[in-house]
């Protein structure tokens, strides 16, 4: 699970982009921390790189595949 000191400096949203699950290898849509739904491992990604691929950490077969999905977006301007 992701941590935080200060609730202050982060926004919420309800945006779709975070209901949105990727595929090991595709292409990060934007940068951030992104969760994998299976395992809760995180990974900070930058937009425009490949997702890390399914061999990025050993799953047993219960916790299933790797999936992807946004769990914090990182801001270079006005928000989204």
């Amino acid at each position: 699970m992701a941590l935080y000191k200060n609730g202050n400096e982060l926004s919420h949203s309800t945006s779709a982009q975070f209901d949105a699950v990727h595929l090991p290898g595709a292409k990060v849509p934007h940068s951030g921390i992104y969760l994998c739904t299976n395992c809760r491992d995180e990974v900070a990604c930058n937009a425009g790189d490949p997702f890390p691929p399914q061999n990025h950490r050993q799953h047993s077969t219960t916790k299933g595949d790797i999936r992807w999905k946004l769990l914090v977006q990182t801001q270079n301007g006005p928000p989204n």
